[in-house]
């Protein structure tokens, strides 16, 4: 009995000091996203993002995510190209026509008179060479050309000491107009894919009105707003939300800083990853009572890095959500 008593003491304490612990990570993280790194950034998910004055820290790796490793949106699913004469992807047309032809050469020889038949003989062999010699020529130009047509067109942002695309603003609440740019910084050379400040914008009133969507638990709204990965993501931690009996509230959404990390096309679409910090008021609240359980109405600063995407003759959508460390 004493030391079943013991027992109950020692969970009991250990308890007390593990509960503040449990209930601030959850305060910290019932913001949209859940505080943790969720979503795609195409071909580049498993590739961190380059820092940034906003965000100069590492970014998280993903903890949710539909890209693997070796899949499509992720890393290519193509073999590795052989190498040698024979290698590449169009190795097995090339080894087929020269083997054909060297087996026909080695035909004739056997059934011709041989290698040491005369004038005859070393011609066939020699025209036998030219002939590989104008397939691997051919081939390696139509390989070539492939490559040029398939490679994708990649413009990665300024780093930090090239001076950041940047922009500032004042919101006083979510979904409020843009407040000001700040500098526009760059390299030397003009990237294929430029963010306007149009752009910017665009992403500067996605922050407000993503936040809007989820503290009224509009799925619908949420799944115009972001790809159908993060829209899957927020659906179903509002269902846990709901399970729980409580409802999530962000307000006050307020821009103060946000830096251009990397911009880049693939596939047909725009891919921008944007380093952003904010300041909000994130509560949440049982849903009979309205009481509240975690968070308040005090605001927080938040630095995140959300990716966009963009297809053609279509908005921008939020397509991933970072923490920084």
């Amino acid at each position: 009995m004493q030391r079943k008593s013991g027992l109950l003491k020692a969970m009991a304490v250990a308890l007390s000091i593990a509960l503040p612990t449990v209930l601030a990570v959850s305060a910290a993280d019932a913001r949209i996203g859940g505080g943790s790194s969720s979503g795609s950034r195409g071909t580049r998910t498993f590739s961190a993002p380059p820092p940034t004055t906003t965000a100069p820290g590492s970014a998280s790796q993903f903890n949710r995510t539909i890209t693997q490793p070796g899949q499509p949106g992720g890393f290519n699913t193509a073999a590795p190209a052989r190498g040698g004469l024979f290698g590449g992807r169009f190795g097995g047309m090339l080894g087929g026509l020269a083997a054909g032809f060297l087996g026909a050469g080695l035909f004739g020889m056997l059934f011709g008179g041989g290698l040491f038949s005369g004038l005859g003989g070393f011609a066939s062999i020699l025209g036998l060479i030219l002939q590989i010699v104008l397939v691997v020529f051919l081939v390696r130009m139509a390989m070539a050309w492939w490559q040029r047509r398939n490679q994708p067109a990649y413009a990665a942002g300024p780093s930090p000491a090239d001076g950041q695309q940047s922009f500032r603003s004042g919101l006083s609440g979510l979904g409020s107009g843009l407040g000001g740019f700040g500098g526009f910084g760059g390299g030397s050379t003009q990237p294929p894919l430029q963010i306007q400040p149009a752009d910017y914008e665009a992403f500067e009133r996605l922050l407000g009105e993503i936040q809007q969507a989820w503290s009224n638990e509009d799925v619908g709204r949420l799944r115009l707003l972001s790809t159908p990965e993060m829209a899957s993501y927020f659906e179903r931690d509002l269902e846990q939300n709901q399970a729980r009996g409580v409802v999530n509230k962000v307000s006050g959404v307020k821009l103060l800083q946000g830096d251009l990390a990397e911009a880049w096309r693939e596939n047909g679409a725009d891919y921008a990853t944007v380093a952003m910090r904010f300041t909000l008021a994130d509560k949440t609240t049982e849903r009979a009572s309205g009481r509240v359980v975690e968070g308040s109405d005090q605001p927080q600063e938040v630095t995140e890095i959300w990716t966009f995407l963009r297809h053609p003759g279509a908005d921008w959508q939020l397509s991933a959500i970072q923490q920084v460390s």
